[in-house]
This record gives structure tokens, sequence and C-alpha cells, in this order.
């Protein structure tokens, strides 16, 4: 009782005088019609809807249609119907993060559902559609984050602060890339939204993935893909409010989403109820406007705190060019391309590092780790132009002194980029084994 009386306090003092409300009449597709209604009331605001089932369903306002209210509801429609009552919530669309979330797993309404009790409130609200700070004001993106993953921190080098994409199919191993970063990250805090993801992932992501030592410091915040488009969306915003809270107090926060495209399913789901025309393979308009709205929240702050985002993105049939895929990488400071065919012959993580850039990496390597990932990605090149005559036979040794060198360390590089998911190496690490692999002479006898 004690440790809630804050939060009883809290919502006294947040309190609404007044209490406003109408009545359903009448129900379309997603969408509850509200008349009675004599308030200034605006987009976004939240209203509850009392079914006839006895049920509470809560609601966002997305629209006006003359003097009648459209709302969308967080929840089923079974119950609603005609004349069921409607009343003005008093709750801003806000959260009040504290650090006993640590450990916690949440909903898109900020609430526990994790069975473990309600959640202690903090006293600055944080508003879930926020803004990024300025761009003025903001530090520059500097100092490595080590991830745990050869592959990333060697070829991929990401900075704090840094907005990085993970582009794949389905099954090529997003989820499994993103777990082993959550697990071996060197970063204060981890805030992971699953957005419209299985609900069997939760607990597993949980239990097997962040493991006892990673969920102490490590936030869950859940929306499966059952649940309504706007629990996804909010879901998001949440994910990306809580980071903004942990950044606040100068901590270097990794903020993961799994996935950026699933959120952008469902603005497309809400546009297209309000009546939005599609505009790009039956993505409206809004959903390229609000992508930038919540990807610009990540990045390094104004103070000594700093949020790191790693987003994947599900491209679809493959195709990297499609309209989420492409929109997300021109926002982005770099993406991470896991390709199927390196998946079909069992490397995992199967990173393309052709296809795969970290915009800040020059800028945050020495010169001599610079060189040495330099001259790893020239065999990787060079070996990948003549792929085929050497696969078939055709390419004669000696023809191509950089090309017989490529032959040579190729093998071995690919053996460095394999990884399993329980390991983990550190930035050091990385480098010094790279270093050894090309230090190994090459000798044309052979």
């Amino acid at each position: 009782m004690t440790t809630l009386l804050p939060n009883i306090l809290n919502d006294i003092n947040n309190m609404d005088t007044s209490l406003y409300y109408g009545c359903v009449t009448g129900v379309q597709g997603l969408f509850i019609e509200v008349g009675g209604i004599r308030t200034q009331l605006s987009i976004g605001d939240r209203c509850r809807v009392f079914a006839n089932n006895g049920k509470v369903v809560p609601c966002e306002l997305v629209s006006f249609k003359d003097d009648k209210l459209l709302l969308m509801p967080y929840a089923s429609l079974d119950g609603i119907g005609q004349g069921c009552r409607v009343e003005v919530a008093n709750a801003k669309p806000v959260i009040y993060p504290h650090p006993s979330w640590l450990g916690r797993t949440i909903n898109a309404f900020g609430e526990a559902i994790d069975g473990k009790g309600p959640l202690l409130k903090g006293t600055k609200p944080y508003y879930i559609k926020n803004s990024p700070p300025p761009a003025q004001f903001r530090d520059r993106v500097q100092g490595k984050v080590d991830l745990g993953v050869k592959a990333v921190n060697t070829f991929l080098t990401i900075c704090k602060g840094q907005r990085m994409g993970i582009f794949a199919g389905s099954g090529v191993g997003k989820s499994t890339l993103m777990s082993m970063m959550a697990r071996q990250t060197d970063s204060d805090i981890s805030v992971i939204g699953l957005i419209g993801e299985r609900g069997r992932e939760a607990k597993e992501f949980v239990e097997d993935v962040l493991g006892k030592e990673g969920l102490e410091k490590s936030i869950l915040v859940l929306a499966t893909s059952d649940e309504s488009p706007l629990m996804r969306r909010q879901a998001a915003y949440v994910t990306m409010a809580v980071a903004e809270y942990f950044r606040d107090l100068n901590k270097n926060v990794l903020c993961m989403m799994d996935s950026i495209t699933r959120f952008a399913m469902a603005q497309r789901e809400i546009s297209l109820s309000v009546g939005e025309p599609p505009a790009s393979k039956g993505y409206t308009p809004s959903v390229f406007a609000e992508l930038p709205r919540l990807l610009e929240r990540a990045g390094p702050g104004s103070g000594n705190g700093t949020i790191t985002g790693l987003f994947t993105v599900l491209v679809d049939g493959d195709d990297h060019n499609e309209p989420v895929a492409d929109a997300v990488r021109s926002i982005l400071d770099g993406h991470i391309v896991l390709d199927r065919a390196i998946a079909e012959r069992n490397r995992y993580p199967a990173i393309n590092i052709l296809r795969s850039v970290s915009r800040t990496m020059p800028d945050c390597d020495t010169k001599e780790e610079y060189a040495l990932v330099s001259k790893a990605r020239k065999y990787i090149s060079a070996y990948e132009d003549m792929a085929e005559l050497i696969r078939l036979g055709a390419y004669k040794k000696g023809s191509n002194r950089e090309v017989d060198e490529a032959i040579f360390y190729y093998p071995k590089i690919e053996e460095f980029l394999a990884q399993g998911k329980q390991e983990r190496f550190t930035l050091a690490e990385c480098y010094e084994m790279l270093g050894k692999i090309l230090a190994t002479p090459y000798n044309p006898e052979t």
C-alpha cells in the first residue's frame, strides 16, 4: 500500500472536476460514432465506452463528422450498440515512467502485464507522441556501442545515438540477431518494443533471450498481432517515450523495435479507416509522415544521455526497395541487410556485408581499425565479383593476384562472420580476431 500511495496522490492531483458524456449513435467498420458530447476535444483525446456486456472499452478520437465524434477502440467492439454511454476520459496521452520499471513488461498504456503487481509512477509526464529535441541543440553521435556480434562490431560499427535498421524477409533471422544484441550489449538500459509480434514470443524473449541478468536492465513493451491497430501503433510511441525518460537521466539507452513494418501496417489500417486514400502499395501518405516522427526521436539528446535505435524492417517479398523499407532507409543512419541466400548456406547471422553500411562508422573508427575493415571488405568484394567463375572452376589461379588473395582469405572471413546465438565477443576481441586472419601471409605457391 505504501508503494502505491504516490500513484494515488498523482491520480488525485490530475483528476478533472467536470464529467462530459454522450452516447453511441452508430457503429461502422472500426468506428464508433458518438453524439451529445459538448466539450472541446482534439484528435488523440481519449474516451470510454460502456458496453452492454459490462465491459469498458477505451477509445481514441480519430476524426470528426459534422457534430459527431468518430472514435476508434483499443479493444474489441463486442457489446457496443446504439445508446451506450460514452465518457470523456481525463487521462491525457502521457505516461509516468519510473526507474523501478526496469525488469518489467508493459502494454501500450504503460501498464504492467507481467503479473508482478502495478507499476510505480514517476512525477514527470512524458507525452506518448513527443517531439525529438531540436536539431541544433542535439549532441553529436560519438563513442562505440559494443553489441557482442562480430560482424556488427567490426564491419558495421554502431555509435552511441545512432539509428540503424535491420532489413530482411521473413524467416532470415531478424529477431534472432536483435535478441543477440539485446542480451550482449554494454548499454546502460535496453528498451525493447515488440510491435505486432507473435504472442508466444514475449515469454520466450524474457526467459530464453534476456535471462535474469538481461531483464534487470531492460523494459519490454508488448503489443501482439491480435491487438487493435491503435494498440500496436501506440506501443511504438510508448517504447520511444520510455527510452526518452532514461535518456533524460543521462543513460545510454539501446532502444530496439521489432518491427517498424508492423507499425506502418497499423498506421495504414487506421488511415484507411478514416478515408485517407492509399498512395503507394496500399500505404497512405500519413504512414510516410509518421515514420520520421517516430524514428527521429531516437538519437543523442541535449545532455549526456543517448538513445541508440535498432529497428527491424520486414521487407515484402525480399524486395528491399518496397515503400516502407525505402522510406525507413532514407531516415536512418545505416542499415544491416540479412540475405536469404546466406541463410540458406547456414551462415548465421546472415548479414550481407557488401549491401550493409553504417554511415557513422568512418568517424568513430581509428585509422588502423578502418584500414583493417576496408582490407577485409576488399577481399569479400573481389571474391563475390568472381564467385560464379570460381565455383564453376573457370577461374585460373594466377590470373589476378587480388582474386587469388581473396580466394585465400574469403573462407577465413566467412568463418569469422559466423556466430552462435549464445556467443559473445567484445569490440577488442573482434578486431584482434580479424587482424589475425588478415595477418596470415598469402603464399602464391600453395
